[in-house]
């Protein structure tokens, strides 16, 4: 398979370089803030242009004397964008003109000797077309100028840096294997286990809960199995999204799950399952995504035992019982490859399908065992169950009337389906169906507990 032709996106901060690659992309991936330093982690898109694809990176501002936190961390994944891309976009602000960090990055770029061109951003029409000659001043042959805000020559840009990349280098199919989307409150350890996975410094690690905000999609292979691994921000309580972008850190961590096919829940094994850990296994749950749970940083804990972790979690969740369960260390890779394993094990249970037959056996027998309880000189009848979707697995019981089942008696059916069929980490979602009343003087369908009396008469 060819490889993919690659073009970064780079410039000093807040000159609109993430609004111009959700605007080469079709769609809001990188979170846009008037602040400066927004974009920490380089973030990767596929798209196309007139039917070719290709890959583009987003990288954060580059200002060897900024003050910010993380700096020399940003610049150094621009860095890594720049060598790996084959062609580069320099973004500049029009308003401002030329400043010596501009400068000081042109130079540096035309050192790389991989073919450039320069986005002269934030010119909105023609009348403010005059303003790129003043960027000449770079030494940069190809100048566009381009608009974000507006969408204003986008394409015309892109059209110029791909012209400079050999077609031959264009890719022919794209291949993400399960997408795998990491999730947990902030400094869990979450870029650390990609870190580890990818065997390289991909993502920013620090100590300081909160360092990555945008959800990153990285690539692992693993005994020829392709894994696509989604980095989130973590999700802090809703009194303490005190900043714009942790809003939008929220919003895009639910969209990775929502992408996602498994989902990895990252516990810190010192604090144990938090209110916010909860809050994101209810939602895994609700939307119906696979979750296997990883006790991160086990090497820190002394004089606590794993059953203890493993009682306090299943007591709180129901769900969480049926989800698989490792104590890991990111940080020394301490049963990170066992990880593999257990997504393909809740990947394949999550479309796991039971025939008809199979569940009205199971439930027929359950009914058996202990019958439902007489409400009001009625009683609950189910007449069939049947399986209706997978991912996640979904069951439709048809019953004569729904409001005779109990909470309680639900509870042992599931419990009594999940005995029979383990459905590991893939939630299960049954719903009730009235069965539709049969007209005066047609027989009515007979109940499982009926088909079974019959059969052993």
């Amino acid at each position: 398979m060819k490889r993919q032709p690659t073009i970064a996106i780079v410039g000093r901060p807040n000159v609109g370089k993430s609004a111009i690659f959700n605007k080469v992309c079709k769609k809001r991936i990188a979170i846009v803030d008037e602040a400066e330093g927004i974009t920490r982690d380089r973030l990767y898109d596929e798209t196309e242009l007139f039917g070719r694809p290709f890959r583009v990176i987003d990288t954060g501002g580059i200002d060897a004397h900024s003050p910010l936190p993380f700096n020399d961390e940003v610049k150094r994944q621009a860095e890594i964008a720049i060598e790996e891309a084959d062609a580069l976009i320099m973004v500049v602000d029009a308003h401002i003109g030329p400043t010596t960090l501009d400068e000081e990055l042109t130079a540096m770029l035309h050192r790389t000797g991989k073919p450039l061109t320069l986005a002269v951003n934030k010119v909105d029409d023609t009348k403010h077309d005059l303003l790129i000659h003043d960027f000449y001043s770079l030494g940069i042959e190809d100048i566009v100028a381009v608009s974000a805000m507006h969408n204003r020559n986008i394409a015309e840009m892109l059209e110029v840096s791909l012209g400079k990349i050999p077609l031959e280098e264009s890719s022919e199919e794209k291949e993400t294997g399960i997408k795998v989307a990491i999730l947990g409150r902030p400094n869990v350890g979450k870029s650390s286990l990609i870190n580890y996975l990818l065997d390289e410094n991909r993502c920013i690690v620090s100590p300081v809960p909160g360092t990555t905000r945008d959800s990153i999609d990285v690539t692992v292979t693993f005994n020829e199995k392709k894994y696509t691994f989604i980095d989130t921000a973590g999700i802090r309580r809703k009194g303490g999204e005190h900043e714009v972008v942790d809003k939008f850190a929220a919003i895009r961590t639910e969209r990775a799950i929502t992408r996602a096919d498994v989902c990895l829940l990252l516990v810190d094994s010192r604090q144990g399952m938090s209110t916010q850990d909860r809050r994101i296994a209810h939602m895994l749950e609700e939307e119906g995504k696979g979750c296997i749970i990883l006790f991160n940083k086990w090497d820190l804990v002394k004089g606590f035992r794993m059953e203890h972790c493993l009682k306090d979690i299943e007591e709180d969740i129901t769900f969480l019982k049926h989800c698989p369960k490792l104590f890991i260390s990111a940080l020394k890779g301490r049963n990170v490859t066992k990880i593999f394993d257990q997504i393909d094990l809740v990947h394949t249970e999550t479309y796991r399908r039971i025939s008809t037959g199979q569940l009205n056996k199971t439930i027929t027998e359950a009914m058996q065992n202990y019958h439902p309880p007489m409400i009001q000189g009625k009683r609950l009848r189910v007449y069939y169950m049947t399986q209706a979707d997978v991912a996640p697995p979904r069951f439709i019981m048809f019953v004569n009337y729904p409001d005779l089942m109990t909470l309680s008696y639900k509870k042992y059916l599931y419990n009594q389906l999940r005995e029979k069929y383990p459905f590991t980490g893939a939630p299960l979602h049954i719903f009730l169906k009235a069965k539709k009343r049969t007209p005066m003087g047609q027989r009515r369908p007979k109940s499982l507990e009926e088909k079974a009396l019959e059969e052993e008469l």
